[in-house]
């Protein structure tokens, strides 16, 4: 078992989403993967929410986002959080526990990933409702129901019982991936990391080398995804930034792509 403990407006859980990506691609077959929302900001109050990184309110946010961006070449914003900050990481939590609960991990992780892309790449304020709703609409799912699901009194209790996880994991900050085997003997691995720490690990819980599936054609990944940033793809499929235009050429068909620029960094959509 592996157990994502996350919350959906931390920064450095962008950051390691080619990573994190790549490792469920190619090891998913030696695990099953439980997405934990660890409760982040229930609110602002005032007084010190992330103090080695200086965020005191939503102001804070924004210059250590930009940074996080830079530094992981996963484009974030972050002008959002001075314009109309997000109150809190408990309404897009909820959410995702309600699809977890009814429609399964992998369509939430799905709405967990385009949450993030509205807000750290296109400046949508997931805390309100309506955006929300046209995430999950988005996902060919019935936004209004959900997020009603979400704002009542279970959707708290589906995130209570995370928070609860949460702390026997023993997850103090995000994102922390925790590796369990059938002994119930486990690695922890805290904070953004590359690939090879997350190999590491499962070599560890297995007692052996794991054997990495083939990595999936661009144009499946692409299918799958509807959007991929270059460094995902660099990351993917061990390629330099110089070389993802020759790549695309490759892999896709000219038409079925659209290619764009944000914040410096090249993307990629299905047309």
């Amino acid at each position: 078992d592996v157990y994502y403990v996350t919350d959906p407006i931390w920064s450095h859980c962008w950051a390691i989403e080619p990573a994190l990506r790549r490792f469920i691609e190619q090891y998913g077959h030696y695990f099953h993967v439980h997405t934990v929302m660890g409760g982040l900001l229930e609110k602002w109050h005032g007084g010190p929410i992330d103090p080695a990184n200086g965020i005191y309110g939503p102001a804070d946010v924004a210059g250590h986002w930009r940074e996080v961006g830079k530094h992981s070449r996963m484009p974030i914003d972050g002008s959002l959080m001075i314009d109309n900050p997000v109150q809190s990481s408990f309404p897009p939590s909820r959410v995702f526990k309600v699809i977890q609960k009814h429609h399964g991990e992998e369509t939430a992780f799905q709405f967990l990933r385009r949450s993030r892309e509205k807000l750290f790449v296109f400046n949508e304020n997931i805390g309100e409702a309506q955006v929300l709703k046209e995430i999950v609409d988005d996902l060919g799912l019935d936004g209004e129901e959900i997020v009603r699901k979400a704002e009542a009194v279970k959707g708290q209790e589906l995130l209570d019982e995370d928070f609860a996880q949460a702390r026997r994991l023993g997850a103090r900050g995000f994102p922390t991936i925790i590796m369990v085997n059938e002994e119930n003997k486990g690695v922890k691995i805290v904070g953004g990391r590359p690939l090879e720490h997350y190999e590491a690990g499962l070599a560890q819980v297995l007692g052996e080398q794991p054997e990495p599936k083939d990595k999936p054609p661009l144009v499946r990944l692409l299918e799958k995804e509807k959007l991929l940033f270059s460094k995902e793809i660099e990351v993917m499929y061990d390629l330099h930034e110089h070389e993802i235009d020759e790549f695309l050429r490759q892999e896709l068909t000219p038409g079925t792509f659209e290619k764009k620029e944000i914040l410096g960094e090249t993307y990629i959509t299905v047309k």
